[in-house]
Parts: structure tokens; C-alpha cells; sequence
């Protein structure tokens, strides 16, 4: 299963598609009523965003992504 997992918003009102492949050597078929999939419900959190006008320091500094060395 290609693109997993996958999020629906919640105002989506479409058809659900699932993208499958097959990379082994012998044909496979998918039949109706097979489980080729799993939905997972999960809660939305809304962030509450806040303009700041200067940051305090941390320890990692202004290195960005990977630079504790970690």
C-alpha cells in the first residue's frame, strides 16, 4: 500500500480510493470484500498560534534539525 497512512479532513465528502502495488514476481488480485485497508480515527488539535517578538536561547541554538549531534 502506497501513500500510508493517509488523512482525510474532515469536510472531505469524495470517494475513498487506496493506492496498492504488487512487487512480487506473481499476480495478485484483489476481490471484492478483501481487507486491503484500516481506518484509524484520530482527534484534531488547533493550534493557537502567538507572534513573539524575540526567542529566548536553547541549548541547540540556531542550528536547525540535527545539529545536537544526536
Amino acid at each position: 500500500m502506497l501513500n500510508a497512512p493517509g488523512t482525510i479532513d474532515a469536510d472531505y465528502r469524495g470517494e475513498l480510493g487506496i493506492i496498492l502495488v504488487n512487487l512480487g514476481q506473481e499476480p495478485f488480485t484483489v476481490h471484492d470484500g478483501d481487507r486491503i485497508a484500516q481506518l484509524v480515527i484520530a482527534p484534531v488539535c488547533r493550534a493557537r498560534m502567538t507572534i513573539a517578538v524575540s526567542l529566548s536561547e536553547t541549548e541547540r541554538g540556531g542550528g536547525g534539525f540535527g545539529s545536537t549531534g544526536m
